[in-house]
């Protein structure tokens, strides 16, 4: 699967996660782990556009290696960050908590080699 389905797929995923989080948890969770929820929610879905756009420049030949450790690096920070404060806000389980940071530090390090290979 190339980076910019899995971007369109995290999308997906994300407005779905946002429906849940608004309609199925707005009553079962606190109010702070609603926001929890969101936050999680919100950088799946701005990561999800940048693996769109990892995907297309590839397409189109801009970035080559350094583009795909970006795509790889933002598809590992979805799954470590957000999921992380999805099964956070839903459980209360803060140990949780101490996964969020790398998927983070993925994110970070994902927009690095993602202006790497722009340039």
């Amino acid at each position: 699967m190339g980076f910019a389905v899995a971007g369109a797929v995290f999308a997906f995923l994300s407005v779905a996660f946002g429906a849940f989080g608004a309609h199925a948890l707005k009553d079962r969770i606190s109010a702070d782990m609603l926001s929890v929820f969101h936050t999680g929610d919100q950088y799946q879905m701005y990561h999800a556009l940048a693996l769109l756009a990892v995907g297309i420049l590839l397409r189109i030949g801009v970035g080559g290696r350094m583009m795909h450790i970006s795509g790889w690096l933002f598809s590992i920070g979805i799954i470590l960050f957000s999921g992380s404060l999805y099964l956070l806000s839903m459980t209360g389980v803060k140990a949780l908590g101490a996964i969020t940071p790398i998927g983070g530090v993925c994110f970070l390090a994902g927009w690095i080699f993602f202006i790497i290979g722009l340039a």
